[in-house]
C-alpha cells in the first residue's frame, strides 16, 4: 500500500516531501521507453487501460505492469467516474477488474464535486480495498465540497495547463492536495514545480505535455522531476 500524504487541517508548517503521480496514458507498446522502470523509479503511476479495463485483460499491460510492480513502483488503475454520470455498476466492474493487474489501488477521476455525488465514491473506495486495491486517489480536478475529505483519501484540487494554475486563486484546497499540471514550456518547469510547493500541493506532476493527451507519456525532462520541490 502505497501512502500519499494526508491533508493537515489548518496546517501552516511545510507540506512534507511529495509523492510523484504520474499518469501514464499511452500503450506500452507504443512507447516502451515511457514504462522503463528506471524512468518511473520513486513515482506512483497511473494506469490507464483505454480509459478502464475492459473484461479482456491486456497482456501488453499484465507484462508491463508486473515489471514495475518487480521493481518496487506503485500503480493505481485509472477508473472513470463521469462526475457520477456513469452506471455505478459499470464503475464497481472497473474496480473489480484491475484486480486483474498488479495495482497498489485505483486513481478515481472525474470525481463530482457536489455532496449529493458522495455515495458512489464512498463505495467505489470500499469496493477498491475489498479487492485488495488499498490506495485511492480522488480526481475532481477543482476543489470539492468538504465532506469528501471525510473519505481519508488524497483529493486531486487542480488538473489543467500552466495557464489556468497560473490565474487560479486556490480556494477550496488544503495543504497537501494534489495538483496536475499540464501545458507547462520546458524553460518553466523547474518554476512551476517551485510555484506548485508555494501553493501547498502535497504531490503531483508538472509536465510540458499538451493538450488533447498531456498525459501521453512522460515529461520531456523526465524522470528527475515529476514531482513538487519543497520551497
Amino acid at each position: 500500500m502505497i501512502e500519499l500524504p494526508r491533508r493537515v487541517p489548518g496546517a501552516t508548517t511545510a507540506v512534507p516531501a511529495p509523492t510523484r503521480l504520474v499518469p501514464l496514458y499511452v500503450h506500452p507498446i507504443e512507447d516502451p521507453q515511457a514504462w522503463d522502470p528506471d524512468a518511473l523509479d520513486g513515482t506512483t503511476v497511473i494506469v490507464n487501460v483505454h480509459d478502464g479495463p475492459d473484461a479482456v485483460v491486456d497482456e501488453d499491460y499484465v507484462l508491463a505492469t508486473s515489471r514495475l510492480a518487480a521493481a518496487g513502483v506503485p500503480m493505481l488503475g485509472y477508473v472513470d467516474l463521469g462526475h457520477s454520470a456513469r452506471p455505478i455498476a459499470d464503475i464497481l466492474d472497473d474496480v473489480n477488474r484491475w484486480a486483474a493487474y498488479p495495482m497498489s489501488g485505483v486513481f478515481l477521476d472525474q470525481s463530482p464535486t457536489g455532496a449529493y455525488g458522495l455515495g458512489p465514491v464512498a463505495l467505489a473506495v470500499r469496493v477498491a480495498r475489498r479487492a485488495g486495491l488499498f490506495a485511492t486517489v480522488l480526481n475532481p480536478g477543482t476543489p470539492t465540497d468538504p465532506v469528501y475529505r471525510e473519505l481519508g483519501v488524497p483529493i486531486c484540487v487542480f488538473e489543467g495547463g500552466w495557464d489556468e494554475y497560473q490565474e487560479w486563486d486556490g480556494e477550496g484546497a488544503l495543504p497537501g492536495d494534489g495538483h496536475l499540471i499540464h501545458s507547462v514550456p520546458p524553460w518553466q518547469l523547474e518554476h512551476a514545480r517551485r510555484v506548485m510547493a508555494w501553493r501547498g500541493a502535497g504531490f503531483g506532476v508538472v509536465t510540458d505535455r499538451w493538450m488533447p493527451n498531456p498525459w501521453h507519456g512522460l515529461p520531456s525532462d523526465s524522470p528527475r522531476p515529476l514531482a513538487v520541490v519543497p520551497g
